[in-house]
Order: structure tokens, then sequence, then C-alpha cells
């Protein structure tokens, strides 16, 4: 009987250490992967740099917005982080702004974003994403 209470208590013992020591890591590998925007949010605090708050409430610029947005997020082949590239419109000038996972992905959204604002309007500042 005390040797069955023995092995029982050493079984949750070892049970929970190895939840205990998991926890650690997943917490651990969490805190290594956790993102850093502090240079991007550095940049967009600038004032020479459009940021969503300033997209303009004008017709032609929100008319604008909507329709790159639409082209952007029915393309199926782009990924999430593609679907919610920032679009900005001021005065007719399209700035795009985010990360997308490919090369490819900040070229299909910068085509598209051109064939609605025009040649010489779309300002592309995507960046590539780490995997």
């Amino acid at each position: 009987m005390r040797l069955s209470r023995l092995c029982t208590a050493m079984t949750c013992f070892l049970v929970l250490g190895t939840s205990v020591g998991l926890t650690a890591r997943a917490r651990q590998d969490t805190q290594q992967t956790a993102p850093d925007n502090t240079r991007t949010n550095r940049r967009d605090r600038s004032s020479n740099e459009p940021t969503a708050d300033q997209q303009k409430n004008n017709s032609s610029d929100q008319t604008t917005t909507q329709k790159i947005r639409r082209l952007v997020t029915q393309d199926k082949n782009l990924s999430t982080y593609a679907h919610n590239v920032k679009i900005i419109t001021q005065n007719g000038e399209v700035t795009l702004k985010g990360p997308v996972r490919s090369e490819e992905e900040k070229r299909a959204i910068e085509e598209k974003a051109t064939s609605v604002a025009g040649a010489g309007h779309v300002t592309n500042e995507i960046e590539i994403a780490s995997k």
C-alpha cells in the first residue's frame, strides 16, 4: 500500500514536472518569436509618412481605395498578409504599406493598385515578411 502511494506520487511528479517543463519551453519559444514593430512604428510617426488615419474622405479617394481593396481581397491566390495590406489614398495618390509573403504578392498588389489609380500614382512601400 505504501509503495503504491509512493509510485502514484512519483507518477504525478513526473507528469507535472514534464507539463511544467513544456509550458516553460513554449513560453520561451513565444517570447523569442514575438514580432518587433518598433522600427515600423517609428517610421509611421513621421509627418512625411502617410498612415491609414490620413485617408481622405472625399468620394473619389474612397472609391479608389474600395476598388483596390476589392481587387486584392478577391484574389484568393494572395496570403492573408497580402489581403490586409494598408491602402491609403490621398488626392488620387495611393500608398501601399504592410507585409506580404513574397515578391510576387508585392508585385500583384501594385499592379492591381496601378490598374485603378493609374501609372505614376502608386507608391509601393510593401515589405516582404520573413517566414
